[in-house]
């Protein structure tokens, strides 16, 4: 345990340990839990989905199991995944709640179960769990494996002369309901606090854009030319056309809406990328010490 001042104190625990989880919610007996805990990249999904089926599923089976046999009775946001929607229709869009789920890829069956898991243990032992689906967010911080900061890193790295001026892509075709992580965070909350337990509330902001637009976009804000080359190996073997979020259900609920524009998102991206890459020439190799 590492405390943080007066206000947090961070442990250190394996979630596909039960023990060790009953004993910390036991210990630390939490008015409210915001479960985010997962292996998030479909990309790795498809590389080891016994992995990430296992991780993602037994993690939170154990935080659920410890809460009920602890009689405890917290607040929980369970994070699920707009990739639960899979393969949407044209006639589906916007993606509402009651969209069907067909999930395809091995993430998105586990975000589909950790979702009903969710439903039962609100269903079964009374517990006032939240439930969302995420559509795509983005923000400073968030590491590779993802599309804007995957990017974002290439250009900076291209900036400073550290990678060839040609940028790696996937599929640029597909249109994505994409809104800010911080964004994300403050419907985390509200969700929790102001949502309604045992029902579950799509975040998105609504408005669709192709992978090309915010490639586009970012090239735009780079301070060098750089080309465009397609990577055969970013390309996923299944990937959705088109996707945007109906966020009705939570605005009425909560009020919350998107409030970072999506330039804004990109830059504040693109320095953070910037910020890091600069730090990384700046610090000395371990080879070098």
């Amino acid at each position: 345990m590492a405390n943080l001042g007066q206000a947090v104190s961070l442990h250190r625990v394996d979630l596909l340990d039960y023990a060790a989880v009953r004993g910390l919610l036991a210990q630390e007996r939490p008015d409210a839990v915001y479960h985010l805990a997962a292996r998030a990249s479909v990309g790795a999904s498809w590389a080891d989905p016994a992995s990430t089926l296992h991780n993602n599923i037994v993690a939170q089976l154990n935080v659920l199991r410890a809460l009920a046999e602890l009689g405890a009775r917290p607040r929980v946001l369970i994070v699920a995944s707009a990739d639960e929607y899979g393969r949407v229709h044209p006639e589906d869009l916007p993606v509402d709640e009651e969209t069907p789920l067909r999930p395809v890829n091995p993430y998105a069956v586990s975000k589909v179960a950790q979702d009903y898991m969710g439903l039962q243990y609100y269903l079964s032992h009374d517990l006032p769990i939240v439930r969302v689906r995420p559509f795509n967010h983005s923000g400073p911080r968030q590491e590779t494996g993802f599309v804007i900061p995957d990017f974002c890193s290439q250009i900076a790295r291209i900036e400073v002369g550290r990678q060839e001026p040609v940028i790696q892509v996937g599929n640029l075709d597909a249109e994505r309901d994409l809104h800010d992580v911080r964004d994300t965070v403050r419907g985390y909350r509200l969700a929790l606090e102001l949502g309604r337990p045992g029902d579950v509330y799509n975040l998105g902001r609504a408005q669709a854009y192709a992978i090309r637009e915010i490639l586009e976009r970012l090239l735009a804000l780079a301070r060098t030319p750089v080309h465009v080359q397609p990577d055969p190996q970013r390309m996923r073997p299944s990937d959705i056309p088109r996707i945007v979020a109906d966020c009705a259900k939570v605005r009425r609920a909560t009020g919350w809406a998107p409030v970072y524009t999506l330039e804004q998102t990109l830059q504040d991206t693109l320095d953070y990328w910037r910020a890091r890459i600069r730090h990384e020439l700046a610090s000395p190799s371990p080879t070098t010490q």
